[in-house]
């Protein structure tokens, strides 16, 4: 048995890149930083924040389009995915992403009005969305991941701004 699963919450690094390809689908990238805070041997409050490549592709690229600036808060559910590649002089190139299976906007409301723009607040705007592979119909009506609130064990401070 395998299973692949990331599940992370963190502030948007910057804005979602969209591309469109051939045959209507959509692909949005993005970065997303999470911040581990802990205290050392010393008592020192210490912080270590962790860089994620996000990939989001067709319906939740265009939640990423839409809903999701740099600073925004979220949830992404999804799988981890190494490639590699040869660059302009040959060398060889890695990268780690997360390819999103599912997208939640998290924070206050008001924060994501300041960071998306007008019309977040005037119209239903989703606050979820599951990729579905091409050959699956889209669910009526998106379902929402639950969200876990009891990271850690009783004796970690909670950094969670909500």
């Amino acid at each position: 048995m395998a299973l692949n699963k990331a599940l992370l919450i963190g502030n948007v690094g910057k804005d979602p890149e969209v591309r469109h390809l051939e045959g209507g689908a959509s692909v949005a990238t993005f970065t997303l930083a999470t911040t581990e805070r802990y205290k050392d041997r010393n008592g020192e409050m210490k912080e270590n924040t962790e860089w994620h490549n996000i990939v989001a592709w067709r319906q939740l690229a265009e939640l990423a389009s839409n809903y999701i600036k740099k600073g925004t808060q979220i949830y992404v559910e999804g799988r981890i995915r190494s490639r590699s590649w040869d660059d302009q002089n040959g060398n060889k190139r890695y990268t780690t992403e997360i390819i999103a299976d599912s997208i939640q906007l998290l924070g206050r409301k008001s924060d994501n009005e300041q960071t998306s723009g007008a019309g977040y607040g005037h119209a239903p705007a989703p606050v979820s969305a599951q990729s579905q592979p091409a050959h699956q119909a889209a669910p009526a009506a998106p379902a929402q991941a639950p969200v876990n609130d009891s990271f850690g064990g009783e004796d970690q401070p909670d950094d969670l701004p909500f």
